[in-house]
């Protein structure tokens, strides 16, 4: 399969648009539906219907393998070139929000940094196709269990820090002046889906094992205040890492005891850290 022509193929489709695509690619429209024809003669099927312009039930299954292709296609070619190539000077950090807490924000350096605050899943593509040199990844694992991460391409993690969980909820809920909560005792509680600033209600499920946890409201945004802001207006509860969870005006933090969960903060890098980025992980493992 020629990545040329699932390029093409993918960008019609998100556009909906020969034209379109063809004024986005560089190409004529002709190349376009040229490209569009020799890939579905390749895999025998018809991928696009053309009026309108949209995915058949075998163009919507390509897709689905499309991304994951095309990611791994750049993150190889990105590894290859930054081998070969000296490091260059200065420092891009992809982190989600609840990741780039005090050790990690303390240890960057104090010149040459940019860091990109993305939601959770964009972090690992971020750094195999070298739009970030390091990322910092987190979320719910069981003490010194590694994270599950998409995989994307050979990516390099090492733990940075762990620490314990808190559900957020508002000032006057009854489970408030609780000392410690279960988590199986909120299966039917409205929670907040905040894939983007909280720790995902999909890990959280399957550490709950037996599903539950119904998302009442969902934030798709990366601001964490936001999220506290909503858990204490009452609008669903949330669980957050202690450190983020102390500073949660009109809200209380209780201890999640059960299960044994904490959350973990991991280093993700690809191939072999040089210049500020492998000073910077020297002195994260230091810290």
């Amino acid at each position: 399969m020629d990545p040329h022509l699932l390029r093409t193929y993918v960008t019609v489709a998100r556009l909906a648009s020969f034209s379109a695509a063809a004024h986005e690619l560089g190409y004529t429209q002709s190349a376009v539906s040229q490209h569009i024809a020799a890939l579905e003669q390749d895999l025998g099927a018809s991928l696009l219907t053309r009026r309108p312009v949209a995915p058949t039930p075998a163009g919507r299954r390509l897709l689905e393998h499309a991304g994951p292709l095309l990611l791994r296609l750049d993150a190889a070619r990105v590894d290859v070139r930054r081998t070969a190539a000296a490091p260059e000077p200065g420092l891009t950090v992809a982190a989600t929000p609840t990741a780039l807490r005090e050790r990690a924000a303390a240890s960057l350096p104090f010149a040459g940094v940019t860091v990109r605050v993305l939601r959770r899943d964009a972090v690992p593509a971020e750094v195999a196709t070298g739009a970030a040199d390091v990322g910092l990844v987190d979320g719910v694992a069981a003490p010194s269990d590694p994270l599950r991460l998409p995989d994307v391409a050979p990516l390099t993690t090492r733990g940075v820090a762990e620490e314990p969980v808190h559900v957020v909820l508002p000032a006057r809920h009854p489970l408030a002046h609780r000392t410690g909560l279960r988590l199986a005792d909120l299966v039917d509680a409205r929670w907040l889906d905040a894939p983007g600033a909280g720790l995902p209600l999909d890990q959280l499920r399957a550490a709950l094992g037996n599903g539950g946890l119904r998302a009442a409201l969902r934030y798709d945004g990366t601001d964490v205040a936001t999220l506290l802001a909503l858990a204490a207006a009452g609008h669903g509860l949330t669980v957050l890492p202690a450190s983020v969870a102390a500073h949660a005006p009109g809200a209380v933090a209780v201890p999640l005891t059960e299960p044994r969960v904490v959350h973990r903060v991991e280093l993700v890098h690809a191939g072999e850290l040089r210049g500020p980025a492998a000073e910077y992980a020297r002195v994260l493992a230091e810290v």
